[in-house]
This record gives structure tokens, sequence and C-alpha cells, in this order.
């Protein structure tokens, strides 16, 4: 057998209650899988347990258990409602809409009627209960603007009846002093068409009196407090409860009675009630007047009344009637009269919404059944009131029960599980007390209230201990042994119900219970039969009730206070064993563990369990009921621990059933891991087929880039050697388009190589490299270079010797500029400017100095970049930059210093001169290649010279930074940019070239 032992140490524990959240944390979600089932204690701790924890639903089986939290917990929302939407009952942690989907969808499936039973003490929450269902249908249902209408009326029914029910009392500042069920009808694709509503037992006492600390119903104070001011006016009331004698304890604000007659009169409009609700409010104001009607004796046999209106208008006037009855008559007869009159008016008041919720359709509909009633009521001093009350419960439980062990022996038997007997308290005895023709409590008082003579409350119950002296749940104070006689008045008699004793105070029973033939006159129906009394009259209507709810399908809702003084967060322990003990909790589980705790269908438990056994994982070919039989076995289990019905699996103990939990929680984390370890392995191959591709297809891209250059490069170098042969063959002919590139390479060729190749001394004519033909110019170079040699001892050159000059420009500038190839062929000379183009001022400054090279040049600002026309000459010691016959600038050749000194552009001939104590100079000519290689001889510098990629950086003056940029156009200008850079355009796309 599976080791529980082992299972059961492990820390992370779960249960099966649904999805079975962690039990260890918040107790027990069912009730069915405690493991004591007798232990009040147990019960009472897994209920505090989760009400600690804020969790306020436990489920005994498919009843649902709520602990009122007085306080908002959040758990009521829209996204709770859609969660809970269409779920399974044990699928998520138990919840108030959790029943009713599954009420709702039950119904739906197998199209019968369902019902709804909320019950418990005043103030556990009933009410709260009934409007959270009504919610959740109006927002799960589906709508349609017909249907929202219906929808809209049932929502608005219940502050409607709140206002005229509700009242405040000890226990519950808005309790229900009536019954109500409420029949909500659906079609047949589950809309909400219609409802109907049936009121028990209306608390009307409370209209002339309330207990101390307790109120009258809401109704009277919405009006008097938070009512207009003409609405009082026209109905002579003032804005001030004390004025009244049936209103009492004015506890409230108006602020809160405003906020309660805003939701009350709306409601009420949207209702379809006919009559305007200044009617309606006129007759509860006429109510209260008649609460002032005072009388007093002027006679032994005669009495009047007289009439006195606390109003400003009515002060001083008063009405003298003479009337026969004695003053206690009197009151009587106001307060039987005023009774009936909001008795009718509340009745009139819930047919008139079940007209408005009235859906016509004749078409085939079914029902769910909201039944919220007044629980279990035991007070100080117990009255007629709470014996009808009390009665209804008992015949409630008599009937849950029933119910319970009904669909319990149906299940076991549709299963083909043999049924154990339950023992459990059968409260028929009760019942049968109460309500037993002839001899029951009712008829005895029944018949007190008939019977000709002086009958009174105390003969009323020396009738009961005549009848009921011997029975073994009655029990007066006479009947009484000594120590019960203590705890017991003259007038009261005790009844064992199957919640506990309860005493009962005989005074106004029959008062409360008689039929006031003088209020009203009888109706022809009437007048032919006896009429009914109160309590036969609640008899009758909770025998119908019961026919009702049996032929319907039932869901229970049972509401637990968590304590008397709606304190938040405290659990009153007496109070919550008080309240399980009478609303029955106890015999409802152990008719749900009769024998087996735990059932599901096949299907569902395979689902769940299925991992457990290999024979069954990941798939059951079989039939369900075989495969759970297989993980069954395969865990251990003896045949006495589970039950196979014909579609449910049935297992004895819950142990059993944590056991399996615990097995597949383990089991769960290892097919997760294994699970992970597929999908990573998935996912990463996965990645790798997609970066493959990703490759493959760069790959291809890069190899078409590639084999497209490979294609141009090899059509470009079609064209140059088709060129360069056709050249070749027409270099004898004159320069045309199709050899001059081919001769000027030529000659390029020649001057590259003959550079190299120079003679040493002026008589050696041999050495000369042999020029091709088209190199005309070789009889001029010879004599240049006999002109420039200077001494045969020791061979020197001149500085101004085109050759040496183009070898320094290679160096310089072969392979940092793109237009330097076209200029090789371009030969120097010695200056762009004569001495007739130089001012005679100028020239008369500089005369101590020899000019060694002049040049036109443009030069550009430091700070607006405007263009200034200059001249730059060169002489033996310095440079300068002339402006017609003023001297502007003049730089030594020692203030260059490194390759801070001269920079060099790769567009429109711009460079830049470091060494000026002021800032550096810009500087643009057209023969760039030209004056830098003059620069760098004369100043006998060659490594001043840096040719700049992109922008060049200048000392607008020490300290502060300049740039230039480079850009191309349709033609070439130069101008500040927005950026405050001089901005240099080219003529044609730029590529990195300038004129030399």
């Amino acid at each position: 057998m599976l080791n529980c032992d082992r299972l059961q140490r492990r820390k992370a524990r779960v249960n099966m209650e649904g999805a079975l959240v962690a039990r260890d944390q918040v107790g027990i979600q069912d009730f069915v899988l405690l493991d004591s089932i007798t232990s009040e204690t147990a019960f009472l701790d897994n209920l505090k347990k989760r009400f600690n924890e804020n969790l306020i639903y436990t489920y005994i089986g498919t009843l649902l258990v709520s602990v009122n939290p007085y306080k908002e917990l959040g758990i009521y929302t829209k996204k709770q409602m859609e969660n809970y939407m269409g779920v399974n009952f044990f699928e998520l942690p138990p919840h108030i809409y959790a029943l009713a989907d599954n009420a709702y969808h039950t119904m739906l499936t197998e199209m019968n009627n369902h019902f709804i039973l909320i019950s418990g003490e005043s103030g556990a929450g009933k009410t709260e209960a009934s409007k959270r269902i009504l919610q959740f249908y109006a927002v799960s249902c589906p709508s349609t603007s017909l249907l929202d209408r219906a929808r809209d009326r049932m929502l608005v029914s219940n502050p409607v009846l709140e206002a005229f029910g509700n009242a405040k009392t000890l226990k519950n500042d808005n309790s229900s002093r009536f019954g109500k069920y409420m029949d909500i009808q659906f079609n047949r694709e589950g809309e909400a068409v219609g409802g109907h509503i049936l009121s028990y037992l209306l608390e009307k006492s409370r209209v002339v009196y309330q207990n101390h600390g307790e109120r009258n119903f809401h109704i009277f104070y919405q009006l008097v407090e938070g009512g207009e001011e003409e609405t009082l006016r026209l109905l002579g009331l003032e804005r001030n409860c004390q004025h009244y004698c049936y209103l009492v304890n004015p506890i409230f604000h108006s602020i809160a009675e405003v906020e309660r007659y805003l939701t009350a009169g709306p409601g009420c409009n949207k209702s379809s009630i006919p009559i305007v609700m200044q009617y309606l409010f006129g007759i509860i104001g006429s109510i209260l007047h008649l609460g002032n009607v005072q009388f007093e004796n002027l006679s032994a046999q005669i009495a009047s009344f007289l009439v006195i209106f606390h109003h400003t208008h009515f002060a001083s006037c008063g009405l003298q009637v003479l009337s026969p009855f004695s003053v206690d008559h009197a009151i009587y007869a106001r307060d039987a009269l005023t009774k009936a009159l909001y008795d009718r008016t509340f009745t009139w008041l819930v047919n008139k919404i079940n007209e408005s919720l009235e859906n016509k359709d004749s078409t085939k509909k079914t029902v769910i059944g909201l039944l919220d009633i007044y629980g279990f009521e035991v007070f100080y001093v117990n009255s007629f009131e709470q014996f009808c009350i009390n009665y209804c419960n008992e015949k409630l439980q008599q009937l849950f029960i029933q119910l319970t062990l009904k669909s319990e022996q149906e299940e076991y038997e549709a299963e083909d599980i043999e049924w154990e007997p339950v023992q459990f308290f059968n409260n028929r005895i009760i019942c049968d007390l109460v309500e037993q023709r002839h001899s029951g409590i009712i008829s005895i008082l029944d018949e007190e209230c008939m019977r000709p003579g002086e009958a009174t409350d105390l003969t009323f119950l020396e009738r009961l201990e005549e009848r009921l002296g011997n029975h073994p749940h009655f029990v007066t104070h006479r009947l009484a042994d000594q120590k019960t006689r203590k705890t017991m008045d003259r007038g009261d008699f005790r009844l064992l119900h199957y919640a506990g004793e309860v005493t009962y105070c005989v005074v106004m029973h029959q008062a409360k219970n008689s039929i006031v033939k003088h209020c009203f006159p009888p109706t022809e129906a009437d007048s032919k039969k006896r009429p009914e009394t109160v309590a036969t009259q609640f008899k009758s209507s909770l025998m119908g009730l019961t026919k009702i709810l049996t032929a319907k399908e039932p869901w229970y809702v049972r509401c637990l206070k968590s304590n008397e003084d709606k304190q938040p967060g405290r659990f009153d322990h007496v109070l919550v064993r008080h309240q399980v003990k009478y609303l029955g909790l106890m015999e409802h589980l152990r008719v749900r563990r009769a024998g087996f705790a735990y059932r599901r269908r096949y299907e569902v438990f395979l689902h769940r369990y299925k991992p457990l056994c290999p024979a069954t994982w990941p798939h059951w070919r079989g039939v369900p009921a075989d495969g759970v039989e297989r993980i069954l076995k395969h865990l251990g289990y003896s045949e006495d621990e589970y039950k196979m019905g014909r579609t449910k699996i049935f297992i004895r103990h819950p142990r059993t059933l944590f056991a399996i939990e615990d097995a597949y929680e383990i089991c769960k984390h290892e097919l997760a891991a294994k699970i992970q370890a597929k999908y990573k392995g998935y996912k990463v191959k996965g990645e790798y087929r997609k970066k493959k591709e990703a490759a493959t297809k760069i790959e291809t891209c890069w190899r078409g880039v590639q084999a497209r250059k490979e294609r141009e490069k090899r059509a470009w170098a079609v064209k140059v050697i088709k060129k360069f042969i056709k050249g070749y063959m027409t270099r004898h002919q004159a320069a045309t388009t199709d050899n001059s590139e081919y001769l000027t390479f030529v000659r390029h060729n020649y001057l590259t190589r003959l550079k190299d190749h120079l003679p040493k001394t002026v008589l050696d004519k041999s050495t000369w490299l042999t020029p091709p033909p088209v190199v005309k110019e070789v009889r001029e170079l010879r004599v240049v270079h006999r002109c420039c040699f200077h001494s045969v001892k020791e061979p020197k050159y001149c500085c101004s010797i085109s050759l040496q000059l183009k070898g320094l420009t290679s160096e310089l500038f072969k392979g940092k500029k793109d237009s330097y190839p076209q200029s090789v062929s371009r030969p120097f000379v010695d200056t762009r400017l004569s001495e007739q183009d130089i001012n005679m001022r100028v020239l008369q400054m500089i005369r101590h100095e020899r000019i060694k090279y002049s040049i036109p040049v443009v030069k550009y600002d430091r700070n607006g970049f405007k263009p200034r026309p200059r001249q730059l000459i060169l002489t033996q010691t310095a440079a300068y930059l002339v402006e017609e016959a003023k001297m502007k600038q003049r730089i030594e050749y020692r203030s260059l210093k490194g390759d801070r000194s001269v920079s060099g552009s790769l567009s429109s001939g711009l460079m830049g001169l470091k060494g000026w104590r002021h800032g550096d100079l810009v500087l643009q000519c057209d023969h760039l290649f030209e004056a830098v290689t003059k620069l760098c001889v004369v100043a006998n510098k060659r490594n001043i010279v840096k040719v700049v990629q992109g922008s060049i950086k200048f000392d607008i003056q020490p300290g502060k930074e300049g740039f230039v940029d480079f850009g191309s156009g349709q033609e070439a200008m130069a101008y500040k940019a927005k950026n405050g850079h001089l901005m240099v355009v080219s003529a044609s796309l730029w590529c990195g070239c300038c004129r030399c």
C-alpha cells in the first residue's frame, strides 16, 4: 500500500476541494474531508482558521457555509463573477458565485427547477447573500433590451421590499422582518425573463410597538427624515421622528435616511407601480397620524378619544368623539387598524411588483427560487413572532434533512452502492407538537382565540398543560422540576427544538393571533367559513412553501454570525457553536459522510489522477471506470477503502484521498520537470532552426551582393580594358575622348618611373629613361634638369624642381585624397602671382625677404565665416596674408608645430593654417596640392600636413573651437549653418575630391 505516513510528512500538503488548494494554510475547504465528523471542536477550528484568513466560505458537499466578516473583502467584483462563470463546482475555492453558477447550469442541463435556501440568524448575512446571487445572475445571464428591463426590475425590487419590510433590531441594522421567496424564471436559452415573489409572516406588530433599542420599518424614517419638504407639508408631517408615537429610538442621522429614500423611491417607479409615490407615502403618513391618536376616560362606561396632530397647522385643534370602548379597547382597535392597514399595503406592494415581473409568454420556463427567510431566534423574551419563526425553521430543518437524505440515498441507489442508515435527530416530533391537528399548539391557540367567554393568555397556557403535559419536548413552570422552575416565569412554556431549548412568554399570544373582525368588513367568502387566525395562515403558507420546495432541486446557503457586536475579525466560539448546532450543520455533515467521504465521476477522477499510473498516462483508451480501477490498484489500495459505482468512484476515508492527492503533487512536479525539459528542448530546437534559416538567408543575400559586386567590377574592368585598347590603337592620333585617358596614364606612368631614375650628373645622358612617343615634354625636362643643377662636386637640386615637388606631393596626399591621381599630370608653377599682381607697398614691406611663392586665396572669417579675398605670399622666413596694400596676418614658419599646423579637407580645396597667435586661419584655394607642397618645401617641414576625413576642427580663438562641415548640392557654396559650423557644399556628389 502507498506509504501514507511518508507523504503526510511533506510540508506542502493539499486537500481535495475543487482545485485542492493548500490545506495546511487555509484549513479544509470541504468539511466532508474532515477526519473527525463528530467533533464540533474540529469543525469550529476549521471555520476559525479560514475566517482568520478572510476566507468566509466553506463547503459541506454542495452546501455553502458563510460566516459574516462584518467588513468589505473585495470578493464580489465583476472579475470574480467572470472567474466563476461556467466552471465546475469544485474547480475553484468556495464562493457563493460558484453555488449560483452551478445551480444555473444544472437547471439548463437537466431542464428542471431549483431553489437556493438561505437561512441563518438575524444579522448573519442572508439578505446580502440573496443580493449577491441576484447580481451574479444579472451579469452572467444573456441579455437583451427586453431582458434587461426584467432583470433591472428584479434588482430594484430588493431595496423597495427592504424599505417596507426591513427594520433595525438588536442584532441587525437591516433585519428582514418577513420571509421572502422569489422565483427567477428562465427560458430555454438561459435568459432571465420574469419572476414572482411570495412573502411570509410580515411582523406587522412592529408598526405599533418596538423593543428597546429597536426601530420601526425603514420606510417611516425615510419619509420623515428624507422626504421632500413639499411632500411632508402635504401629509401634515414634521421632520422630527420624536413627534410620532410609533417612531422611537431615532438613532440614525438624516443623511443615511436620505440615501435609503433615494434608493427606495426610484425603485418603486422602476417596478411599474401605477400609483404615484405620494399616495403610497400618504398611507404611511396616515399611519403615523393614527399613532398620535390619544384616549382618555370620560366616565366608567364611556370613553372618548382626542385626536392631536403635532403639526403647526393643527396644534390648537382637537376633535372629541364619544365611543363605547374603554381606553384599552380603543388603543387595541387603533393598533389593530394600523397593523392591518400596513399589512395590506405591503401585500399590495408585493402584488404590484409581481405584476411588473410577470412574463406572459406561454412557453415552458425553468425557475431558480431564492428563499431568504428569518433564522432561528432566541431572545431574552420570546413572544408569538419568535414562536412562528422558530416553527418555520423547524419545518425547513425537517425538509432539509429529508431532501439531503433522499438525495444521498438516491445517489447510492443509482450507483448501486449499498446504503448505510444514518443516525440523526429527526425533528418530526417537534413539528407535530406545533402543527398537528386538534392536538398541536397552533390548534389549541386557535381554539382559545375562537372560544366564547373570557379566554386569556393564561387559559391558553392551561390548555397547553392539559393537552401536552406528557410530551417530552414541552414543559411549563408548573410541570417543570425544581431546578428548571428557577429559569422560568409562571406565564412561560418551553419547547425543546432541534437547536436547543427556547422559552416563550404567552402574553399577547391570543391578541397577535386573532383576526380583528371590526377593522374591515368580512367578504362573502369569509362569512361562509371559519376565519383563519394568523398562526393558521402562516402554517398554511408554510405547507404551501414546503410543497413548492419539495418539487425543486435544493441548494443550501447557511449564514453564520461571527460575533454579536459586529466587530470585524472577531470570532466568538460560543456564538458560532450555538449557530452550528441549531442550523444542523453537524447532522448534514454526518449525512454527507454516510459511508463515503468523496465521490466523483470516473471521467473527472481519471482526468486528474491519470499521471499516477504508467498504464493510464498520458492517454487512456479504454473505459474510464477501468482506468480508475487500474490507478487505485497501482497505488495499492484495498477494495474496502473504495467502491466502484456505475458512473462514480466512492472513497471511504479522507486520509485515502489526501494520500492520493499528495502522490499526485509529487508526480505533478516530476511531470512538470519532464514537460519543461521537453519544452525547453523544443524551444531551443525551434530557435536553432530559426537561426539556421536566418543564417542561410543572410548567406544567400550576402552571396548575391558579392556576386553583383563582382559582376559590376567585371563590367567596369571590361569597359576599362576596352577603353585602354581603343586608346592604345589610337595613340598616334590627335587627342580624343577615346585616347585621352590612355595618354594621361602613359605620361603619369613614365613620370613616376622617371622620378626614381634621374641622372646623377649633367653630362650623364644615357641614364634617361626612353620616353614613349606621346611624351613630348622629355626634352624640356632635360633642359630643366641641367638648369637646376647647382654644383658638380655636391649634386643638389633646387626646391622648385617640379619632379621633386611632385614626389613630395605624392608622399603627402597619395591614398588620402581621391582627387590626387587627377593632379599628377598637372605641372606645378613657380608662383601664381607676378610682382605686378602684388601691391607695391606690400613689396616694399617684405623687400628684405625673397618671395618664394604666392597664390590668391579666400579667407573665411572666424566668427561669421564671411569669405574675404586675400593673397597668400610665402617668403624665406614667413607666410603673409595680404589684402591689397594691407598686411593682415604674418605667420612665421617656426610657429608651425607638428600636425596641428596645417590641415586639408577632402572637398572644395579647403585648408586650415594653425600657428597664428589669435587663432587658426581657414583658407580656400584652387591649387591646393601645389600650395601645400610649396609651403612644406619653403618652411622645410614635411610633418605639418594632416589630411582630415569629415569635418575640420580649428581654433576660432584660444580656448574656443570651430568646425567646418562638407556636403554636396546643385552648386558650390559656403555658408554658416544653423549649428554654427561653416558648411562647404560641392557642386557634385561629394566623394572626397577637391581641385588643386
